[in-house]
């Protein structure tokens, strides 16, 4: 009886490039949402950012205008009444 057991581990085929290409992929995107999601998570100090911006002025603010909203002469102008019924 003891010899009709076959405690010999299955037979599993060698994996395929392709199934290796899959792996590998799914691991680097696993790794990479995870380092999405720590980058959101764990805040980065910006300190050394915060002290030396605001005693120089940017020049794209100094020379930045604001625009002003010119009509169409295309467009008709509203009705200002309304329409009867």
């Amino acid at each position: 009886m003891a010899s009709d057991l076959d405690f010999s581990p299955p037979e599993v085929p060698e994996p395929t490039f392709l199934e290796n290409l899959l792996r590998y992929g799914l691991f680097l995107g696993a790794i990479f949402q995870l380092i999405c999601v720590l980058a959101i998570i764990v805040p980065i100090p910006k300190s050394y950012e915060a002290e030396a911006e605001p005693s120089e002025p940017r020049s794209a603010e100094v020379t930045r205008k604001p625009k002003t909203t010119v009509p169409s002469v295309n467009k008709r102008p509203k009705k200002e009444t309304k329409k009867k019924r």
